[in-house]
């Protein structure tokens, strides 16, 4: 067993970094977190002296030259993951970038060419494929339990939950696009994660903006700007063909008009279905010609290591990673198509080399 302590480095000091980066990365015993970065200074000092950090940087290059680190967290906007991540790693240091991956599936590539000529390792903050549930769904699956899943849905939707107009979130130009690229990740990657990440033949879909001129539905602690940028979507609904014949419908709002905020997966197979539905699993299927429903007792010792607990040591024992960089690609190929299928307002064809579009007449 190694007794290596990795040194960290933060990048980024919002509410995000700390409460799920920065405080997992300081709890593991063979994690040192040395630095923190963060174009506000303040911000990153005041996170500095909370956690005891010496390093504090308002420049992540000086960082990177000054630290000697093992690795780090990218929590910025979302046009920062690409530019930050190929530095780190072509500075040798291992990269745990938040999703999404990036801005679109062309800079995605290039962060995992930059991995490549590395030899780094880098993660994409997938927290959902971490949960007690899904490891055990997944486990469930791969065994054949399911038989073949021909079709699935996924959603995350808010009754209220705009993170703030004028904020980078709702500014194309910082993020993206809006819920598709942000909450949207999450909840399809995890549906095409149990699917086995099947590849895309087509996708259908539109985004709408419904919100964009109010400032009563925003997420809890998001007080925005009403007078700032709001030009991303608010809603998005879309479905996916894959290759292998089974199907993906999709839809993720940050605000709309239903009772409560929910987040699902619905898997339907051959041998059985799944389904967690606001973080609850049940599983349905049938035995002595009756069709029954299982809600599964997990023992919280089934749990894979965390997110962060298996970056850490898929480092320290180079092994592979559950979410490898690869599935950050192929998800903002996904949304790239399906922008351009809502923009087009038509079915779009994924190609056989997946480097262009092609527009279903």
């Amino acid at each position: 067993m190694t007794t290596k302590k990795l040194r960290y480095g933060l990048i980024g000091a919002g509410s995000n970094a700390e409460r799920k980066h920065l405080s997992n990365y300081a709890s593991l015993p063979n994690v040192e977190v040395v630095a923190i970065c963060d174009i506000n200074i303040e911000s990153a000092r005041r996170l500095a002296g909370k956690y005891g950090i010496k390093g504090v940087y308002s420049n992540y290059m000086e960082m990177l030259n000054n630290e000697e680190l093992d690795l780090v967290s990218v929590c910025t906007p979302n046009f920062l993951h690409a530019e930050i991540s190929i530095h780190a790693l072509l500075s040798s240091v291992n990269v745990h970038c938040e999703k999404p991956l990036a801005m679109n599936a062309n800079e995605a590539k290039r962060i995992v060419e930059a991995r490549n000529k590395s030899g780094k390792k880098l993660m994409v903050g997938l927290n959902n494929r971490f949960t007690n549930e899904a490891v055990f769904l997944k486990r469930f699956i791969d065994e054949g339990h399911l038989g073949d899943i021909y079709h699935a849905k996924a959603g995350w939707k808010r009754r209220s939950g705009i993170p703030g107009r004028g904020t980078w979130f709702t500014n194309k130009e910082y993020s993206g696009g809006g819920v598709m690229i942000d909450l949207g990740v999450h909840y399809l990657d995890l549906a095409l994660f149990l699917m086995g990440n099947p590849e895309p033949h087509y996708i259908t879909g539109s985004t709408y903006q419904n919100f964009d001129q109010t400032t009563t539905r925003n997420r809890n602690g998001y007080k925005g700007d009403p007078n700032g940028v709001f030009n991303v979507e608010d809603s998005a609904i879309g479905f996916i063909g894959l290759e292998n014949k089974s199907t993906v419908d999709f839809e993720f709002s940050w605000a709309s008009n239903i009772e409560n905020d929910m987040t699902y997966i619905e898997l339907l197979g051959s041998k059985g279905g799944a389904s967690i539905i606001n973080g609850e699993l049940k599983i349905y299927s049938e035995i002595l010609d009756t069709c029954i429903d299982i809600t599964p007792k997990l023992n919280s010792n089934i749990k894979l290591l965390n997110e962060f607990e298996h970056f850490v040591h898929a480092i320290l024992y180079n092994e592979e990673l559950i979410p490898p960089a690869e599935h950050g690609v192929y998800m903002m190929d996904i949304i790239d198509h399906f922008y351009e299928a809502s923009r087009l307002q038509k079915p779009v064809l994924f190609d056989e080399s997946n480097k262009k579009t092609l527009v279903l007449s």
